[in-house]
C-alpha cells in the first residue's frame, strides 16, 4: 500500500484555486483516505498557513480556508504528523548544499526519507505529493516516488492510490 507525504506546495492547492493542480488536489482529497496521509507536523502546517495568508487577502475567507485545512489535515486524528528529531534536523543539512533547497524542505525531505524506509520494511511505500520542482527533483534523486498535481494525470494518481 502507498502512503502519501503532503508538501505545502501541493496541499495549498486544495484551499486556494490555482490554474494548475487545484482539480487534482480536490480529486486527491476525495480519493485518498486520511489514514494514508502524513506530513511534517510543525513545518508543513506552518508553511500552508503562511501561503494561505499570502494568497487570501480577505480575512473571512482566510479563516474559512484555514479552518478547513485544520479539519481535513492538520488536526485530523487520522492524518499522521511527523515531528523531526534533532538527529533528523542535523542529517537534513546535507540536502541544502547538495540540492540547493531551503532548510524547511531539507528537514521535510529527511523525515520523508526516514518514513519511506520504515514503510518499505513493512512492504509499503511513500509517495511525496508536491508541486515544488526543486523539491521534487531532490526527492526523486533520493529515491522517493512522487506525485506532482501540476504535471501528473489523475490516471497516474489512481495507480498510486490503488497500489
Amino acid at each position: 500500500m502507498n502512503y502519501f507525504w503532503l508538501d505545502a506546495s501541493a496541499v495549498v492547492k486544495r484551499y486556494v484555486t490555482e490554474p494548475n493542480g487545484t482539480p487534482e488536489m480536490w480529486y486527491f482529497f476525495d480519493k485518498v483516505p486520511p489514514g494514508r496521509m502524513m506530513l511534517c507536523g510543525p513545518v508543513s502546517v506552518g508553511e500552508v498557513i503562511f501561503i494561505l495568508g499570502r494568497r487570501i487577502k480577505d480575512k473571512q475567507r482566510f479563516d474559512q480556508q484555514k479552518q478547513l485545512f485544520e479539519t481535513e489535515v492538520s488536526q485530523h486524528p487520522q492524518v499522521a504528523k511527523v515531528y523531526p528529531t534533532n538527529t533528523q534536523m542535523d542529517d537534513s543539512l546535507q540536502f541544502i548544499e547538495v540540492y540547493s533547497i531551503n532548510t524547511a524542505d531539507a528537514i521535510i525531505l529527511q523525515c520523508a526519507l526516514d518514513k519511506a524506509n520504515e514503510l518499505r520494511m513493512d512492504g509499503h511505500d511513500l509517495i511525496l505529493v508536491s508541486s515544488d520542482k526543486g523539491f521534487l527533483k531532490a526527492a526523486r534523486s533520493e529515491g522517493l516516488r512522487t506525485f506532482d498535481p501540476e504535471n501528473n494525470a489523475r490516471a497516474y494518481l489512481d495507480g498510486l492510490i490503488n497500489t
